[in-house]
């Protein structure tokens, strides 16, 4: 398919996304294809690595592709969002799973479904440009893509800083918060990616790694971070921002204004309830069951309509102020699906 090249180069099996125009957004379709080709490849002993790339330099992936959603939620067909998300996790197990090393390659913008795409390998590359992030709240969703369970083995409460913010990390910040493993300067990724191919040897990266700029500003803020976003709720966290009124707090703060209060609400409780799983297919079960319910329930369809749709930005939230999301619409939001629970045959 044109939103995919598929190529077998050596000893390496490589999967560019390419729909630049579109930041390379991940459609369904591609979930599939991707899907397929893993199974393939897993086995062909002649495939020794997996690359993930893209296309353009603007961005790996900057989420999934969520106007098709859009438009089939508001006309009611709710069964297009579930079965996208039912084959999408399917692959982020997959890709977390694989025994066969996956290196990603993660230039500019990696937000969303890119980062279930691109951050669950064992070989999750950065450069100048990375730039990571989990912004769903934004659009009335909690992280998801298995990024909860990222998030929640953050060090400290980073994990639900930028889950609840949605900060862009660079790759020094994506290093350290668990998005990824290695910074390459992207000078070298072609010759990697040759060196792969020939090699058949994940170890060959070893020759390129370089060091990001240590310069962060989360280690100028990690004890304000573990002070602030330990906090029990997301209106005491609102009222610690508040309290600080410093630069960083009133920064925090407009970046949580924008997004959904629901959202916000199930997040934090979706980052710290992964905290005691064991695997990414808990994280993702628990996931399911938001995103089950988002288009009819939650402020998914808005946040879409007023960020993607009409960008207009001024979403009509179900909740005016944070501290009005009630505990019990949490626990429903988050509650069991019964027989409508992600099935995990056939992930291995």
């Amino acid at each position: 398919m044109n939103d995919l090249i598929v190529k077998e180069q050596g000893h390496v099996g490589r999967i560019t996304l390419n729909r630049p125009k579109a930041l390379n957004a991940l459609t369904h379709d591609m979930c599939k294809v991707i899907e397929k080709y893993l199974n393939l490849w897993l086995a062909d002993e002649n495939i020794r690595v997996i690359v993930f790339d893209a296309v353009g330099g603007k961005a790996f992936c900057a989420g999934g592709d969520i106007t098709e959603m859009y438009k089939r939620g508001k006309a009611g067909d709710l069964d297009y969002g579930h079965a996208f998300w039912r084959d999408e996790y399917r692959l982020n197990a997959k890709i977390f799973n694989y025994p066969k090393p996956i290196a990603s390659f993660l230039n500019g913008f990696t937000m969303g479904g890119g980062v279930g795409i691109g951050c669950h390998g064992k070989y999750r590359i950065v450069g100048e440009s990375s730039r990571i992030a989990m912004p769903e709240c934004t659009i009335g969703l909690v992280p998801d893509v298995g990024g909860s369970y990222i998030l929640a083995n953050a060090p400290g409460h980073l994990g639900e800083f930028h889950g609840l913010t949605g900060t862009r990390m660079g790759p020094a910040e994506a290093m350290l918060v668990g998005f990824a493993d290695h910074f390459i300067p992207e000078q070298h990724w072609e010759q990697v990616k040759e060196e792969l191919s020939s090699a058949g040897d994940i170890k060959v990266i070893n020759n390129f790694i370089d060091g990001p700029d240590p310069n962060i500003d989360l280690l100028n803020t990690r004890e304000l971070i573990d002070q602030v976003f330990s906090l029990g709720t997301i209106g005491e966290i609102e009222s610690a921002l508040l309290e600080l009124s410093t630069e960083w707090s009133k920064d925090a703060l407009k970046k949580i204004y924008r997004n959904s209060p629901l959202a916000l609400a199930c997040a934090l409780q979706l980052i710290r309830d992964q905290r005691h799983s064991k695997s990414i297919e808990e994280a993702l079960d628990m996931e399911f069951r938001f995103t089950f319910r988002s288009a009819r329930y939650s402020d998914f369809i808005e946040g879409i309509r007023a960020q993607v749709i009409d960008k207009d930005f001024k979403p009509d939230w179900k909740h005016s102020t944070l501290r009005e999301v009630s505990g019990s619409e949490v626990d429903f939001m988050l509650g069991p699906l019964g027989n409508q629970s992600l099935k995990w045959k056939e992930v291995q």
